[in-house]
């Protein structure tokens, strides 16, 4: 019999490809490796969690050891990877070495947090995992208001649940508007109007410098000159694909790690897939093109190579009080805009030089004509920015 599948990690992108794996073959042997607990849950969920008043066990789906026993996989949890060995085409783990056929590196991405100064920037919270949230949910809970850093899509859609959840919330990025790497200024604009409305203060064009502890909890300084006293801070400023281990053994890294169409590294039995990988030069952290990617990998992985192709998808910005969907080149600054406006929403074309549909975005109730326009778009899938 050959050797298995090996997986590092637990995230969504892991237990896609699983998934993906079982609907092509029953006796396949898996093994993923996580450092983590293995529970399987909605990322996306955790912009929602203040809203919907969710704990960190209210968004487990389903327990990693119920996961294991129903995809029949054996499932190392609370693990950590000591060393690979390309030449043995061995993983180690505390002492002990799982032979491999392939392996797959779905390790994720880390939120980026950039330098502040001050005694409390310690305090500094993320929330890019389940694990992340479990650490810092109680303090949140406690909490009445927070500094949300980051306006892009996370930053947003966090800043607006916590306002919706009754927070009072101050919302900063460097950049001088919301969602600068999706939307054009003019919807980027109606998004702040709603935020504003919700009471949202937004410091944007703005720098968190400095975080001092304080009686009253943390005072936040910004490079304005402007302070606040907040309870939390929260930071969605980005992310960084962990790539450590990658580079550690000699695969390919820019700012992720790179892998060709079929999701396969430098090494031929090594591949990455999710927020780790940067597929063909490009990184794609959302969830279809994850999707995507499980699919074609899962063939490459059971005899059947298959690049991954991505045709046009849509992006769904989460934020309730102003909901937006998106796909393509929507920030292109030679764009061509059409747009329309109605009392219940707004559709906007962007057209390139030659008149040819390059992206759009729609808002509120236009949102069921992203289905019809997403099929006139040329395969040109929306990238995220890697920090």
């Amino acid at each position: 019999m050959s050797s298995p599948i090996v997986i590092i990690g637990s995230g969504f992108a892991a237990y896609q490809l699983v998934k993906s794996i079982r609907r092509l073959s029953k006796e396949q042997a898996i093994i993923v490796i996580t450092a983590g607990s293995g529970d399987d849950y909605v990322k996306p969920e955790l912009s929602h969690v203040f809203s919907k008043k969710l704990t960190a066990q209210d968004m487990v789906k389903q327990s990693g050891i119920d996961f294991a026993a129903e995809y029949n996989i054996i499932l190392m949890k609370n693990t950590y990877v000591d060393e690979i060995n390309r030449t043995e085409k061995t993983v180690s783990c505390h002492g002990i070495e799982i032979a491999y056929d392939n392996l797959v590196l779905a390790t994720g991405a880390q939120s980026f947090v950039p330098f502040v100064d001050g005694d409390a920037a310690k305090e500094i919270i993320t929330l890019n995992s389940l694990d992340e949230y479990q650490q810092s949910q109680e303090q949140l809970a406690n909490a009445k208001s927070v500094l949300v850093v980051g306006a892009g899509l996370v930053g947003t859609e966090i800043a607006m649940d916590l306002a919706i959840a009754h927070y009072d919330v101050i919302l900063s990025d460097r950049s001088d508007s919301l969602l600068p790497n999706l939307l054009p200024e003019f919807i980027s604009s109606q998004l702040y109007q709603a935020m504003r409305r919700q009471g949202v203060q937004l410091q944007l064009g703005n720098e968190l410098s400095k975080m001092t502890k304080t009686d009253a909890g943390i005072e936040v300084r910004f490079k304005s000159g402007h302070s606040a006293k907040v309870d939390c801070v929260v930071c969605a400023a980005g992310l960084k694909p962990n790539t450590t281990l990658a580079s550690l053994v000699g695969l390919a890294v820019n700012c992720g790690i790179v892998v060709d169409k079929q999701l396969r590294t430098n090494d031929p039995h090594i591949f990455a897939i999710g927020d780790c990988a940067e597929i063909d030069g490009k990184h794609l952290a959302f969830l279809q093109p994850i999707i995507l990617s499980a699919n074609a990998l899962a063939k490459t992985l059971t005899n059947a190579a298959t690049n991954v192709i991505f045709p046009a998808m849509l992006v769904k910005v989460k934020t309730p009080l102003y909901p937006i969907q998106l796909s393509g080149n929507t920030t292109a600054a030679d764009a061509r805009w059409q747009v329309e406006f109605t009392t219940s929403g707004m559709t906007a074309k962007a057209f390139d030089r030659d008149e040819v549909l390059m992206g759009f975005v729609v808002t509120q109730a236009n949102m069921p004509e992203a289905f019809k326009l997403l099929r006139l778009l040329p395969n040109v899938p929306q990238v995220a920015k890697i920090l």
